[in-house]
């Protein structure tokens, strides 16, 4: 059972990198690479949960903290001319 909760886990990470590398819109990518650091806390808890080690749930509170802070982050920024190539082109 934990291994197909971990195919999926993978599965749906590599959707999301799919939909971060293709997506149309700049908020369409930081949405994907949001949804891909959260299922790698989800990955790492589990991980975490089948080795036995306890540790690995404060690796994974540390690493949703930093996605949380980069994504923020990333928004706050958004609106710098850096990012203006990849919004998409309104007609």
């Amino acid at each position: 059972m934990l291994i197909a909760a971990t195919i999926a886990i993978l599965v749906v990470m590599f959707m999301a990198i799919t939909r971060g590398i293709m997506g149309p819109t700049l908020y369409d990518r930081i949405l994907a690479v949001n949804m891909f650091g959260t299922k790698t806390v989800l990955l790492i808890s589990l991980l975490g949960f089948v080795m036995g080690r306890p540790e690995f749930l404060d690796i994974a509170i540390v690493y949703a903290l930093i996605n949380f802070i980069s994504v923020i982050g990333v928004l706050r920024y958004s609106d710098s001319a850096v990012f203006k190539p990849l919004r998409r082109q309104k007609k």
